[in-house]
């Protein structure tokens, strides 16, 4: 250990990022104090790494953060995150982001300050490629001023920002390609909630338990798309078809439109939705280069509605993982497995159900039928925990026939997931 350069034990600290761990690592000895104070990178303050730091006084934190930082003079990567702190005061956490602004790469800021600091005039126009700020209120953007010419990726949790602000702020980060979205606080001046964002860098965006009358996201280099918890009445896509993963999850929306974006999809993953099926099926139909299609707990808006299998099988002639989860009707059998076609690319097959009955049993048959060259096939169902005679002869019922089944199949690997 004596030998090694300064500079290496300075990467070594600074992959330990717990602040606790690199204080008792650096005390070794001189040459470790050096690499300490020199050459260590990462620096990590967490409520989850020490719990001493649950006992200490707000006052207390902020003098041994304080202190930590100040031992350090090139600090690529900070994170602040106490979940037990109320508040810090503003002057201490104005000095820690004055002092390391220049070196600072990334930062992970989550404890609110009083009185509010703009976090984003304090970093701005320095190098900063990562910003995750929690539970903070943004105010003002002024991107003529405050720029962030190198922020790859910002991550917005807890936050009070307007929808011009937000707005604002992407103009000023040109090199944006990722944006997490996560419980914001909007705030509105017009009684209609809308926002429009717009960027020529994002790649992906993810949204979660955000409510909004419309969203328009206008990224014409978009790949990826999640949306989850939201309730929205429109969200539209303006791209140039560059969308590669689009996932939906528990999301209300009246009205949904990717519009000319569907061409290069290879993911589409939906839960928890309703949907028109025929609306959405026209939407993601030119995705011929599909390959992962997941329709999960999905309602059909028009109780009539069936998802058609040989419609699938024609669009998504590179459809190789197929799930499927909804509320089954005599239908499905009838009109969704019509017709001699076969699901020629089905590797990974799943099958899901809430209530077991007959008819999943010779829907899961008639899927085997079609799936030429499928390996796995895995079953997810839900049991009851107080289960009824009838259940349990349904369930009896269906392991049996699944025995049965798979006789025919075996080089099929079987797995069956219960709740």
């Amino acid at each position: 250990m004596e030998c090694l350069p300064v500079e290496v034990i300075g990467n070594i600290l600074s992959r330990l990022g717990a602040a606790r761990d690199v204080l008792i690592a650096s005390a070794t000895c001189r040459k470790w104090r050096e690499a300490s104070k020199n050459h260590l990178h990462a620096l990590r303050f967490s409520s989850n790494d020490w719990p001493v730091y649950h006992d200490l006084t707000t006052t207390k934190l902020e003098i041994i953060i304080t202190q930590t930082i100040f031992q350090t003079n090139a600090l690529q990567c900070l994170s602040i995150i106490m979940d037990d702190v109320d508040e810090f005061s503003a002057a201490p956490v104005i000095a820690w982001l004055m002092y390391t602004r220049d070196t600072l790469r990334q930062l992970h800021y989550n404890v609110t300050t009083t009185p509010n600091i703009n976090i984003l005039e304090k970093c701005s126009r320095h190098k900063l490629e990562v910003l995750r700020l929690a539970h903070n209120t943004i105010t003002g953007v002024e991107p003529t001023y405050q720029k962030f010419p190198c922020l790859r990726l910002l991550a917005l949790s807890y936050v009070s920002i307007s929808a011009l602000d937000l707005s604002l702020l992407l103009t000023a980060c040109p090199k944006i390609e990722v944006l997490t979205l996560v419980s914001l606080d909007v705030v509105m001046s017009d009684p209609q909630a809308t926002m429009e964002l717009s960027s020529n860098s994002l790649k992906d965006i993810n949204v979660e338990a955000i409510s909004l009358d419309k969203f328009i996201l206008e990224a014409d280099s978009l790949e990826k798309l999640h949306l989850k918890d939201c309730t929205l009445e429109v969200f539209e896509l303006v791209c140039k078809g560059s969308l590669k993963l689009l996932r939906i999850d528990d999301v209300s929306v009246i009205h949904l439109d990717i519009g000319e974006s569907a061409e290069n999809l290879e993911v589409v993953d939906v839960g928890n939705f309703t949907i028109m099926w025929a609306k959405f099926h026209h939407m993601i139909s030119k995705s011929s280069k599909l390959r992962r299609l997941r329709l999960w707990g999905v309602v059909f808006d028009d109780d009539d509605e069936i998802v058609e299998i040989e419609t699938i099988s024609a669009c998504f002639p590179l459809l190789s993982h197929l799930s499927l989860s909804y509320d089954l009707r005599e239908a499905a059998l009838q009109y969704g497995l019509q017709g001699s076609f076969q699901l020629e690319n089905i590797v990974v097959l799943e099958l899901g159900w809430t209530v077991i009955t007959d008819l999943f049993s010779h829907w899961v048959a008639g899927l085997l039928e079609r799936c030429t060259i499928l390996r796995k096939l895995v079953i997810y169902g839900i049991v009851s925990e107080t289960k009824t005679p009838e259940e349990c002869h349904a369930l009896a019922n269906f392991s049996s026939f699944m025995i049965k089944l798979m006789r025919k199949y075996p080089d099929v690997e079987v797995q069956f997931i219960y709740e």
